[in-house]
């Protein structure tokens, strides 16, 4: 079963408002593709956006990062990030050797990708929500494939930095077809689940 996080926070240095996102994931699980979607999907937002990756051992499987910055203004910043606004976690397996936690700033939010018979981790000062997006994607195409553009619906649901409407139009740049038409309703169904549960 996969898992996925998602965490947020303001930096006051470069804009009225700086949003950094981390994505923990392997290599090809989707964490770029993810990033670009959501990078893209705050453009039509009218915000800057910076999207890239961060791999460790080039293979498939190996323990990757991909980060989003968020901004209302041109983002100068060209570093990693280490303190991440927002997290997601691809795969639960990476938090059994690595506290992904550790960096979330106080009042963060948290969006995990993990069935609902488990229970929900508590962290100290940080807003955690759990999505079971393996399961939904696999009613939509058969398998976990699409778990992370589930997830992203949560997150588009749960933060104000980006609207369901403007990850279609982001899709539809990105996919065309059937698979537009997928991940589509993949982003649907993980923003109505979170409205559903949390709302």
């Amino acid at each position: 079963m996969v898992y996925c996080i998602i965490i947020i926070y303001t930096n006051q240095k470069e804009g009225k408002f700086l949003k950094e996102v981390t994505i923990h994931a392997r290599a090809g699980q989707g964490a770029i593709t993810v990033a670009a979607i959501l990078g893209n999907a705050v453009f039509w937002e009218g915000k800057y956006a910076l999207a890239f990756p961060h791999f460790g051992a080039a293979r498939m499987g190996a323990p990757m990062n991909s980060f989003v910055r968020i901004n209302d203004r041109i983002i100068r910043i060209r570093s990693q990030i280490y303190e991440p606004d927002y997290i997601m976690v691809v795969d639960y397996t990476l938090m059994r050797g690595f506290n992904v936690f550790q960096d979330i700033k106080w009042g963060g939010s948290a969006f995990i990708n993990q069935p609902d018979r488990m229970p929900t981790p508590q962290v100290h000062g940080v807003r955690v929500y759990t999505i079971p997006a393996d399961e939904i994607s696999h009613e939509i195409f058969g398998s976990a494939l699409g778990n992370n553009t589930v997830l992203l619906g949560a997150f588009a649901a749960g933060v104000e930095e980006v609207s369901i409407e403007s990850l279609y139009r982001a899709i539809d740049e990105k996919f065309t077809g059937e698979i537009a038409r997928d991940n589509k309703k993949a982003l649907e169904e993980g923003f109505y689940y979170f409205l559903n549960k949390y709302s």
